[in-house]
């Protein structure tokens, strides 16, 4: 019983860790493309596309970190990194918003992107 506690928790830890992975390379590149934003005038396309990149990339770094960790199953944990990276923005989006702040084809196409960046993070791991 004790030996599959923690094995669970470490489990636990490794996604944690690799959803922080994923929100840090997050909280950088919103960083580096609002100066960009700023100092360049970017069209709201050009931002849109950059935030679409944004999701993608944090969410392959995450499902990378975590496949490396866990061994086997590596798409499967990657796929579990992109659930998890997507809930978290919905659930912060919904807390800034007050309630529910995109469309329903919106959330389709971000959950499709957080899936697919973390799936093909833990393949390629």
């Amino acid at each position: 019983m004790i030996v599959i506690w923690e094995g669970c928790m470490m489990k636990a830890k490794a996604v944690l860790k690799a959803l922080l992975c994923s929100y840090t390379l997050t909280g950088i590149l919103l960083l580096i493309l609002a100066f960009l934003l700023f100092k360049m005038d970017l069209s709201e396309r050009i931002v849109s596309v950059g935030i679409v990149a944004i999701y993608i990339m944090s969410c392959f770094l995450g499902g990378l970190v975590l496949g490396k960790k866990m061994k086997k199953q590596k798409y499967v944990w990657g796929l579990l990194l992109g659930m998890g990276y997507f809930f978290l923005l919905i659930g912060v989006s919904c807390l800034v918003e007050k309630g529910f702040p995109m469309d329903i084809g919106h959330v389709a196409a971000t959950l499709a992107m957080c899936l697919g960046g973390g799936t093909l993070g833990g393949m390629i791991s």
